[in-house]
């Protein structure tokens, strides 16, 4: 077997100078920016105030709560932390359906393929950009002054968060989606509309349909959190429990959060995966 001939370096070297020979503004940039972040990073201990003490005294304290909260135990208030829960799941359902529902259509007019001209489309993205920059707990804020305490104003807080992100995704998915379809239904003499919905709604469903199997997932978490501002759910009462210093009702409240996000996880996996299967079928 031959073999290959080596190569001239130095006729390497003439011909391409700037990979061999860089300058030193190039050979010092990578270590100039690793120096920058980590005086960044300093900066920020600093300014923060960090402190070695009271990382060692809170992690002693951490450790001593730890031990209170075992083992976890609900005293005579599993009933209403069982439907605590309830509402917790309820609100995060609710709240995802209804921003799917409403963000579908206007996704619609934020994608590329369906809207081409950019001076319609840049309003629908920058209202979605400027719906999605507010965090899900400002929004329950703003809602419970709206409509009071209570599980409505997470439902309301969750929707509205969750519609400005599935705005986003949903348009991405839509514009992603294969054109050919769409070019059959038009060369058969399909209008717009059939197009929509028989050319690109077929594929882009399956993948939104993930999305928000995902998003109802997720927000079972945001639903606790929101919870603790009085959104209500079961995140108001670990709040109450925090404050009275009942820590094995609040390890035995964490154990239940941590249980039905596991089983919504797996439900939601089993779902995707059956959706994925039917639609490699189809």
């Amino acid at each position: 077997m031959s073999q290959l001939p080596k190569p001239d370096s130095q006729a390497l070297r003439t011909r391409y100078p700037e990979v061999f020979e860089r300058p030193g503004s190039a050979r010092l940039a990578t270590p100039l920016m690793l120096l920058a972040a980590f005086a960044v990073f300093a900066f920020g201990l600093v300014d923060l105030g960090f402190s070695p003490t009271k990382l060692v005294s809170g992690m002693r304290e951490l450790g001593w709560i730890t031990l209170m909260m075992i083992p976890p135990d609900p005293g005579s208030s599993l009933p209403t932390y069982l439907s605590a829960l309830g509402e917790t799941l309820s609100i995060a359902l609710l709240g995802t359906t209804l921003a799917a529902f409403m963000a579908l259509p206007v996704s619609l007019f934020a994608a590329r393929n369906i809207v081409p001209s950019a001076f319609f489309r840049f309003p629908v993205r920058r209202f979605l950009d400027s719906i999605r920059g507010v965090d899900t707990l400002i929004w329950a804020l703003v809602w419970i002054n709206v409509v009071g305490l209570g599980p409505f104003a997470g439902v309301l807080a969750i929707a509205v968060s969750d519609f400005g992100a599935f705005g986003k995704l949903f348009s991405e998915a839509i514009e992603g989606a294969d054109n050919k379809q769409v070019e059959g239904i038009r060369a058969s003499g399909g209008s717009a509309l059939h197009e929509i919905r028989f050319g690109l709604m077929p594929q882009v469903l399956p993948v939104i349909a993930g999305q928000v199997l995902y998003f109802i997932e997720s927000n079972t978490r945001s639903a606790t959190i929101i919870g603790i501002v009085g959104a209500g759910g079961i995140g108001l009462q670990l709040a109450e429990q925090i404050r009275v210093l009942e820590w094995q009702k609040v390890s035995f409240l964490i154990l239940m959060i941590l249980i039905a996000v596991a089983v919504i996880d797996w439900i939601s996996t089993k779902l995707r995966f059956a959706i994925i299967g039917r639609r490699a079928v189809a």
